[in-house]
């Protein structure tokens, strides 16, 4: 007797995983995402999945809801003389913008996990304390995991807050990079400043999104530090001692340019 047909679903942290996935795997243009098809897989495993009693939480059936909503928006016909008056925007625009931000942040997170994994790899000598000058200070360890738990923080005040469309350009990781650098400027070279208080003063969560890439890139170009002034304390950001070598022309912008377009 041939033994039942097992089937194994992968689970997900939410909608958006599994619709990056479905479009990653295909490789489909997620500018151009075919609605009709990546709804259809959606949907089918939405049902597999209940039909193996997996949990799924109300995200999914509402992301649903919305797959449908943009399929049947795409299949009305438009009226060519109101288009030529009112263009109207593709009903997929804020799903797209979704998914790329939600990609952004993924790859972060992934970034920071194989820091992470790398760090606690590393054997440190218990006598490298020895070594620090005296007039160098020993500061708190922290690691870009503490400003990624500030960041979720923020990000949960910010879902709270009423949101106002404004028109104009839209805000970059290299606005952002120019921002923190001349924010810095204006301190000391001992001063910092509060990471905390540099999110919560943007206006949406795109911006906050791209603060904190533009304080990551900065970390890896040495041009800033993170330091704690107590354990479990606000984190500050000051100037890396490298940082005017860093920021001696545009070069260091324009590069973070070319890869955030």
């Amino acid at each position: 007797m041939s033994s039942p047909l097992n089937i194994h679903l992968e689970s997900y942290d939410g909608p958006l995983d599994l619709l990056l996935d479905l479009i990653r795997k295909q490789e489909i243009n997620i500018q151009d995402i075919p609605i009709a098809t990546i709804t259809a897989q959606y949907l089918d495993y939405v049902q597999k999945a209940a039909e193996m009693n997996m949990e799924l939480g109300a995200e999914f059936v509402y992301m649903a809801a919305t797959l449908i909503l943009i399929k049947s928006k795409m299949l009305l016909p438009r009226d060519p003389e109101l288009e030529k008056i009112s263009p109207e925007e593709d009903p997929r625009r804020e799903l797209v913008d979704r998914l790329l931000e939600h990609e952004r942040f993924k790859n972060a997170a992934e970034m920071l996990q194989q820091k992470r994994m790398i760090e606690e790899a590393i054997w440190s000598n218990p006598r490298m304390s020895e070594f620090v000058a005296e007039n160098e200070e020993a500061g708190l360890e922290i690691t870009l995991f503490d400003l990624v738990k500030t960041l979720q923080t923020v990000l949960e005040r910010v879902k709270a807050k009423p949101t106002y469309e404004v028109g104009g350009e839209e805000v970059t990781v290299p606005d952002m990079i120019r921002f923190l650098r001349d924010t810095l400027r204006q301190k000391m070279k001992s001063e910092s400043v509060s990471a905390t208080q540099l999110f919560e003063a943007q206006k949406n969560k795109r911006s906050v999104i791209c603060l904190f890439l533009a304080i990551l890139e900065m970390v890896r170009m040495q041009a800033l530090v993170l330091v704690q002034s107590e354990m479990f304390g606000d984190i500050g950001l000051r100037r890396h001692k490298q940082f005017e070598e860093v920021f001696a022309n545009e070069e260091a912008v324009e590069k973070t340019q070319e890869e955030y377009i």
